[in-house]
């Protein structure tokens, strides 16, 4: 029998052996807290990388908020692909739902009616076709029992398809001043797009971990029949997890439209790669039943930091995607590791 005082010494384990230190900064690391201070060290080190190599461009102010605006789009596209993993799915559609809210929202009628009133019908416009993507995905695979994989494939294929219909695959131009003055402006020195990443990773954060809906979320990707059997409808649950990330692909539209001051079909190409590498970097599990607000928002600025380093450096974006693989794999039996020791599935 294994007594208190065993346990903490570590003797009464298989073999009598107590435990060594790479067990206990394994189990240090394994908990909230712990992941995301790794994350923090690798974020360190990079901006060591950036300063040894790149120098006074790399610490500059312009080049840091260079950075926190590259990081601000995919930022909040992450965000809501955390909710989707969380809650056990996953969505390739993502960057094609992006293109095709730019599109529709920079097209000529929709830029003439916001003249004639406000630049706020452009952001509605953005955000309403977000959302109705995302809602046909979420009633096909809660309602249709369809898989999510093969939903949002097809849906990637169908709004990109469409909004190089609507732009007949060509640049629309975003005429409207005030929206790009405002969106696109400055609030004391910080970029606009920054603060609206900031809010929406708060924002995301609160209803995540402080809310009956972020609970929900956690009980359906952890075991979706004992969520059932708990009270929650886990079909309409699901549908609005996919409403969620198609409202952030709208908002994330609205930024890049601000940004590029152009709506295009090719925007978004393989943003659903960057955010779901983003969001397991950042320790939420594949197999949904955990997820973590800060650990995706420290994954983006991982991503986007490495990008900006490569980039100062000269160095071509082949060897950037081969660094962004093996952080992915090095960050899955990461988490494979500390599931196995925990004795939970991975």
């Amino acid at each position: 029998m294994t007594t208190a005082s065993d346990e903490r010494t570590g003797a009464g384990t298989p073999g009598g052996h107590t435990e060594g230190p790479l067990s206990r900064v394994t189990a240090m690391f394994s908990g909230p807290a712990g992941r995301n201070l790794g994350l923090v060290f690798a974020l360190l080190l990079l901006c060591i990388v950036g300063v040894i190599t790149a120098g006074d461009r790399f610490v500059s102010f312009d080049n840091m908020m260079t950075i926190l605006r590259l990081a601000s789009v995919i930022g909040v596209v992450s965000v809501g692909m955390t909710f989707v993993i969380t809650g056990g799915g996953i969505d390739l559609s993502v960057g094609a739902i992006v293109a095709l809210s730019s599109v529709w929202a920079s097209t000529l009628a929709t830029q003439t009616l916001a003249e004639d009133t406000h630049w706020i019908v452009m952001v509605t416009t953005a955000l309403l076709v977000g959302g109705g993507c995302g809602l046909v995905n979420g009633i096909l695979i809660a309602y249709g029992r369809m898989a999510a994989f093969i939903v949002t494939l097809a849906m990637m294929a169908g709004a990109r398809g469409l909004a190089e219909i609507i732009a007949q695959k060509r640049t629309q131009v975003v005429t409207v001043s005030d929206f790009v003055d405002v969106i696109g402006g400055r609030v004391f020195g910080i970029p606009v797009l920054v603060i609206i990443f900031a809010v929406v990773a708060v924002a995301g954060w609160i209803l995540l971990n402080r809310t009956t809906f972020g609970r929900r979320t956690l009980a359906v990707g952890g075991n979706p029949e004992a969520a059932r059997l708990a009270g929650i409808n886990v079909k309409r649950h699901t549908t609005l997890l996919y409403v969620l990330v198609g409202v952030a692909c709208g908002l994330a539209a609205v930024m890049l439209l601000a940004r590029t001051t152009a709506g295009t079909s090719t925007h978004g190409m393989l943003m659903e790669l960057d955010a779901i590498a983003a969001v397991v970097i950042g320790g939420t599990l594949l197999s949904g039943g955990r997820g973590t607000i800060v650990g995706t928002v420290f994954g983006v600025l991982i991503f986007t930091t490495l990008t900006n380093v490569f980039t100062l450096n000269n160095l071509d974006t082949s060897t950037q995607a081969v660094a962004k693989g093996v952080i992915i794999v090095v960050a899955v039996l990461l988490q494979q590791r500390v599931a196995a020791r925990n004795g939970s599935p991975p």
